[in-house]
């Protein structure tokens, strides 16, 4: 199977498997609400943001894509979306950091009426070096915790120049994608990665956000010993009453197998927690920026480094420890996997395609700040997949309503 045949058949399983998207893809071919506007998006190049291109596209717009992470394209897709469906795709797996640089920018060059982001490098783009297409753009969606994150400190510092739907804080996003779909395609990412087991090591998550959660309820459930880490309290109780153990990072991992970071802040693991290392130990990063391991420190401490697996680096250390580095510190889970399943991106890219429609339809009254996902969007998708696995559920009568809406309801 040649790749182009292989990226084809990528995006029409995936397609298959999205039944919210298919159902939104035939009011947008009916309804084109994007006509004549241009959309740039920096997203994970693989086949399920395919469809939301293909998708954006059959709604009237013209797009131009490029990955938002250097080793995150499938190139197959990234082919098929360009021979097959007539789409500007800027991205390869592997991209040079100019490589990375030149393919966003390349996005922006066709002065976007509106973006599509995942960690905010295309909005932070337009603020900073590409101000000259700035005039242009009407609003952007943010995918991702991490963006989500650098948006509002644009916000608070009041930089921000025009209205960001925070994507990653739909309901119908962050329970599922966060969740679920990192949970699961955070040990896929591993089993490509090292085809070793997870049962019976130790396994500390740095982190315990929904996509922590994810991570460590999949571990628990595969039999792995789980230590959590965490600098928030809240968490950090919830971690404990949630069954695992609650540890700080420099502790955690002397005893450590198998490390996972998933915080969406840098330097999770450094200088300090390498010297406690245990020998062996495999680190692999889940957050969205490859800053959660300080590579650099693990760079000057080794005495020497090899590639000892395709995906995998080993660092031998001056006392003969070795340690071990998934897909560089990058995204493991889609620089050594496929990315979440189609089934919940199916949900988070019906999000962002509302999303933006909602930008669309309301621009005129928004304000340059980060707006929350309206509630009937996140309704109007889980009605929507609920009907399409064939799941009912109960509704309120009249009369439940008047009880649920009156401050006298617990009166005898």
């Amino acid at each position: 199977m040649d790749e182009l045949e292989q990226g084809i058949l990528r995006l029409h399983w995936a397609a298959e498997h999205m039944p919210v998207m298919q159902a939104l893809r035939k009011r947008f071919i009916d309804e084109k609400p994007l006509k004549g506007l241009k959309v740039g998006m920096a997203l994970h190049t693989e086949a399920k943001t395919g469809i939301l291109a293909i998708a954006l596209s059959e709604a009237g717009a013209e797009i131009r894509l490029a990955s938002c992470n250097p080793l995150s394209t499938d190139n197959s897709v990234a082919r098929a979306l360009k021979e097959e469906y007539g789409l500007n795709v800027y991205a390869k797996k592997g991209e040079t950091p100019d490589e990375y640089c030149t393919n966003l920018n390349s996005v922006l060059n066709m002065a976007p009426d509106y973006v599509i982001d995942d960690g905010a490098d295309l909005i932070a783009m337009l603020h900073t070096n590409r101000k000259d297409v700035l005039k242009n753009i009407k609003g952007a969606n943010e995918e991702t915790t991490t963006g989500v994150l650098r948006v509002t400190a644009m916000e608070e510092e009041g930089k921000l120049m025009f209205p960001v739907m925070a994507v990653n804080n739909a309901k119908m996003k962050y329970l599922f994608d966060n969740r679920y779909g990192t949970g699961q395609s955070t040990f896929e990412g591993w089993m490509v990665a090292t085809n070793l087991i997870i049962a019976g090591k130790n396994l500390v998550v740095g982190g315990y956000g929904w996509c922590g959660k994810g991570v460590a309820m999949r571990a628990k459930g595969m039999g792995a010993i789980v230590t959590v880490t965490e600098v928030d309290p809240i968490k950090a109780i919830e971690a404990v009453m949630d069954g695992f153990q609650v540890k700080k990072m420099s502790e955690a991992v002397k005893t450590a197998d198998i490390v996972f970071t998933v915080t969406g802040c840098n330097d999770v693991l450094s200088e300090e927690d390498f010297k406690n290392m245990k020998n062996g130990c495999i680190m692999g990063n889940v957050g969205h920026f490859d800053n959660e391991i300080n590579i650099e420190d693990l760079k000057r401490m080794a005495s020497s480094s090899r590639r000892v697996r395709e995906h995998i680096t080993e660092y031998t250390m001056p006392d003969g420890r070795r340690l071990n580095i998934i897909s560089d510190g990058r995204l493991m889970n889609l620089a050594a996997g496929q990315g979440h399943p189609a089934e919940i991106m199916d949900m988070s890219f019906a999000v962002q395609a509302l999303s933006i429609e909602y930008l669309v339809k309301h621009r005129d009254e928004m304000e340059n700040k980060v707006y929350t996902v309206p509630n009937e969007i996140d309704r109007m998708i889980a009605e929507t997949k609920l009907a399409v696995m064939g799941i009912e559920t109960d509704s309120l009568t009249d009369k439940q309503k008047k009880y649920l809406g009156g401050w006298e309801a617990g009166t005898q």
